[in-house]
């Protein structure tokens, strides 16, 4: 009953027939999307890659291929050969390409049966995620993921050929490599040659990439495997894929005019849409500001203003007292929302705000016969009204209010944002919106450690004209780095690189690394930056977000062939598992778990 393929070969795929192939005898091969029996006419979708087509078994036709296609299910894989005929009058199906013509069938082999599948692959709607991932060769069945991997490959594709065209050499860095422990935590793997030593798998070849530079190699890439072991975020994987790049003798101008260009290409090949050139450029400090985020999303025009100065002396002492010690008070004008938002709204807006660390949420909504607001006669009737000429609030509008450290205020205020522009209906998926931010600080001051952290990564160079505050005031100096940010994701950071030992050696000591810290960690780079290291700079690209936002999917795991929950867990493949107390003698390794019962 179930057969081999014999002497058949597929002559078509089942998304590319159409009526200029109307009588032609095709060979088919695929899965059965659905099975419908018309009063002893049998009706099959057949979908392999490329698309569906129509196939019809009929007992007028031939007895025995009909009888074989009763036994045919959901699922099943199987080989038709027919003739193409045009659909008959009334069942053309205008929104499928192979909506015209159908085959009907003269033979048929049943190549596999398949068990009933765990869900619906039409209806995958109401499965948990979680069954889909169990079951996810056949999650990867359905039109939504197939065009994602599809897309994303496209986008790979896409950057391949722009870099090899501008003489970028692709060049494979180790996936075994030193732990260095300075971002996020390592995934390590123990050596059984080598006992009681791991290895770390690279959260990004930073230090090898810029060995090619120092190598003599000019211009590098590659689309590589990256690892963190962090708690994950609904956009984030412990393994995720990076498309890194590093040039020599360029400064930041120049690599952002390329991936301009990669840009432009880009989009144009693989979407079709028209970028211009000339992304707005935009500083660390205005982001923070107007945004409250260093990857704002420039869709939409509703910005925050810090407001200290208009609320430092006003009768509302959350607003003064905050104003006066050092903090922000931040405010946001939501044009129109006073018509649109009820009270229930705004209640679930400020559990919102709260979530995320506000104590509250203050606004002023502002009507044609007044301020409405519990705070307005705290404030007084003065500064209420200069607040609303200073955020151009007209009626109709709400002016939302954040106090607090200015850290989480911008965090929550930010997030307020976003929530408001998609209320609001300004949140348009069929936009692109790049900017590039720059004129980051070179490092951030850590509480817990007492001492400066690197922002980035312990080799951007600091901008030229900030190198003597080494010596004065770290936390003043500004990075020649950059990000760039497309609808609120950032898919995209580098810098300019230390290229001079005696810079990097203030850049380590400005991070507190004794002598011997400094050499047990990064000593092999350090010397290599002795023997004639040249300008270089890079930047890497998360190809999973790039690919999440053009195929306007809702998760990264849609757009990941096998992805991790956010457990760091394959619910396919039962990973990660136990190992046999064998394995781990030999690499010298024992568990000391005590399970919480």
């Amino acid at each position: 009953m179930y057969s081999n393929l014999g002497d058949w070969r597929r002559s078509h795929h089942c998304g590319e027939l159409n009526a200029s192939d109307i009588g032609k005898q095709v060979t088919l091969m695929g899965w059965v999307r659905r099975r419908r029996d018309h009063g002893g006419v049998i009706f099959v979708d057949l979908r392999d890659r490329e698309g569906l087509t129509q196939v019809v078994m009929s007992p007028e036709i031939d007895k025995d291929v009909h009888q074989t296609a009763e036994d045919i299910r959901t699922e099943f894989v199987i080989a038709v050969k027919g003739e193409v005929d045009h659909r008959p009058e009334g069942t053309v199906n205008e929104n499928l390409p192979t909506g015209e013509i159908e085959v009907i069938v003269k033979e048929i082999k049943i190549l596999n049966p398949s068990l009933t599948p765990p869900f619906v692959l039409d209806e995958y709607g109401n499965v948990s995620e979680d069954v889909r991932l169990k079951y996810r060769y056949l999650d990867l069945r359905r039109p939504e993921l197939k065009d994602n991997l599809i897309m994303r490959h496209n986008i790979v594709r896409a950057f391949r050929e722009f870099l090899y065209s501008k003489e970028f050499l692709d060049v494979e860095t180790p996936f075994l490599t030193k732990s260095t422990p300075e971002g996020a935590r390592d995934y390590l793997v123990p050596s059984r040659v080598n006992p009681g030593k791991c290895y770390a798998l690279p959260q990004s070849p930073q230090m090898f990439k810029q060995l090619l530079m120092v190598a003599g190699f000019d211009r590098y890439f590659q689309i590589v495997k990256c690892f963190r072991d962090e708690d994950l975020r609904a956009d984030r994987q412990p393994e995720f894929t990076q498309l890194d790049m590093e040039m020599s003798f360029i400064d930041a101008d120049d690599l952002m005019k390329l991936i301009e260009e990669m840009f432009i290409n880009l989009f144009d090949k693989v979407v079709g849409a028209k970028l211009e050139r000339g992304f707005p450029v935009m500083s660390f400090d205005e982001a923070m500001e107007k945004y409250g985020h260093d990857a704002p999303d420039t869709r939409f025009d509703m910005f925050l203003k810090t407001i200290n100065d208009t609320v430092k002396d006003c009768g509302f002492k959350v607003f003064a007292e905050v104003a006066k010690s050092g903090g922000s008070v931040k405010a946001i004008n939501a044009k129109g929302a006073g018509e649109k938002f009820s009270r229930k709204d705004i209640d679930e807006l400020t559990t919102f705000v709260q979530s995320l660390g506000a104590g509250g949420l203050a606004y002023i909504k502002v009507n044609e016969d007044g301020l409405q607001s519990p705070i307005v006669k705290f404030l007084g009737d003065e500064v209420a009204a200069n607040i609303v000429e200073e955020m151009g609030a007209k009626p109709g509008d709400i002016i939302f209010f954040g106090a607090g450290d200015t850290s989480t205020v911008n965090l929550y205020m930010s997030k307020l944002r976003l929530k408001l522009g998609e209320a609001l209906g300004l949140l348009d998926k069929n936009k692109y919106s790049f900017v590039w931010i720059v004129d980051f600080p070179l490092l951030e001051y850590d509480e817990n450690e007492k001492r400066y952290a690197a922002m980035h990564h312990p080799f951007t160079s600091p901008r030229d004209e900030d190198l003597e505050l080494f010596d004065t005031d770290p936390g003043q100096i500004r990075a020649k780095a950059y990000d760039l940010v497309l609808n609120g994701s950032e898919i995209g950071g580098g810098s300019i690189r230390i290229h001079r030992s005696d810079v990097q050696d203030k850049m380590f000591k400005a991070l507190g690394f004794t002598e011997e810290e400094k050499e047990r960690k990064f000593g092999f780079f350090v010397d290599a930056l002795k023997y004639g290291t040249p300008p270089h700079g890079g930047i890497a690209f998360g190809v999973d977000r790039i690919a999440t936002i053009l195929c306007q999917a809702d998760s990264i795991r849609d757009v990941i062939a096998f992805p991790k929950t956010q457990r760091a867990t394959c619910m396919m493949s039962d990973a990660p598992n136990a190992v046999d107390e064998k394995q781990l003698k030999e690499l010298f390794m024992k568990f000391d778990i005590v399970e919480d019962k």
